[in-house]
Formats: structure tokens, C-alpha cells, sequence
């Protein structure tokens, strides 16, 4: 998986993009200034809070964190636990087969969806007030590229070129 990608904006205009450390020398630089900013993860559009404090070391976890493993309960019926027990390497090994072959599966259909909810998400955070903006929504959700470059043609560039980025699958 690559390294996550975030944006900082500051009022409508983008002043960094990157990892959380690339994008943490802007962002302590407008809290300086006593500037508030607003980081957008890229893969999903919402905004992410930081604490300019910097990193708070977490509370040692169960399982295997290193690997990026996290602990959620699965509620599952009878039968599908006993053939989950009957995998090979036992029901957490099966589940993360499904998932994978799952995703391997869904494809473009998937990613077209997750990038226009992911562009739906910014667009409400930094431009719900702009002009255009519920119409360009629309446009967006019903695959009108065309409509949804003409509804946002007059937005200040970055958050125009940011929302039409974020709308374009990932392949």
C-alpha cells in the first residue's frame, strides 16, 4: 500500500500536500501565524484532525499493530463460524482471504464510487457555500464530468482543481 496523501488547505487556498511529516512543517507554520487549516485525506475526502503538538506515542495493542492488524468483532451466525473453524489457519486467516479476493473483484465500479464520495466530502468542507455547489454535486453523482467541470469552473483554482482530483478513480 503506498504512503497516505493529505492536503492542507488554509481558508480556499492549498498550501501543502503529502505525508503527515511533509505536510506538518505547513501546518505548524499557519498555527504559528494563527492561521487555522483544514487537512484532507486524499484517499477518502474528510478531514483529518491533527494535534499540533505532534505524535502521541500509542498505547501498546494486542495483536500484531507492527503489521497494521486491528482487533473488531465480526458478528457472524453459527454455521459460518464452524466453517471459518474448518479453514486453514484458522478464521482470521479465511476472513482476510474474502476480503482480499473481494476486493481484488469489485474493481472500477468500487474505486468510481469511493473517488466521487471521497470529492462529495471535501466539496462539503471547503466549498459548500460556493456558487454552483449543489448542482455540481449532482453532476458528480450522476457521472456528468462535463456538467460537473462547467459547475465548478468559476471556483477558486485550488479547491476546483482538489475536488476534480479527488473525483478521478484511483486505478
Amino acid at each position: 500500500m503506498s504512503e497516505e496523501n493529505f492536503t492542507v488547505f488554509e481558508d480556499q487556498r492549498r498550501i501543502a500536500a503529502g505525508s503527515l511529516a511533509e505536510i506538518g512543517v505547513a501546518t505548524a507554520a499557519a498555527a504559528a501565524r494563527g492561521r487555522t487549516v483544514l487537512v484532507f485525506d486524499d484517499r477518502t475526502g474528510r478531514v483529518v484532525d491533527l494535534d499540533p503538538r505532534g505524535p502521541v506515542e500509542p498505547p501498546r495493542s494486542r495483536g500484531r499493530p507492527k503489521l497494521g492488524v486491528v482487533a473488531r468483532e465480526v458478528t457472524l451466525l453459527p454455521r459460518h463460524w464452524e466453517w471459518l473453524a474448518r479453514q486453514p489457519g484458522g478464521a482470521s486467516v479465511a476472513l482476510r482471504k474474502l476480503v482480499e479476493a473481494a476486493q481484488r473483484s469489485a474493481g472500477p465500479a468500487d474505486r468510481l464510487r469511493e473517488a466521487r464520495e471521497a470529492a462529495y466530502r471535501f466539496m462539503t468542507a471547503l466549498a459548500g457555500n460556493l456558487p454552483g455547489y449543489e448542482e455540481a454535486i449532482r453532476a458528480l453523482f450522476a457521472g456528468d464530468d462535463a456538467g460537473f467541470a462547467a459547475r465548478i469552473a468559476d471556483w477558486p483554482a485550488d479547491i476546483r482543481d482538489h475536488a476534480a482530483k479527488l473525483a478521478e478513480p484511483v486505478p
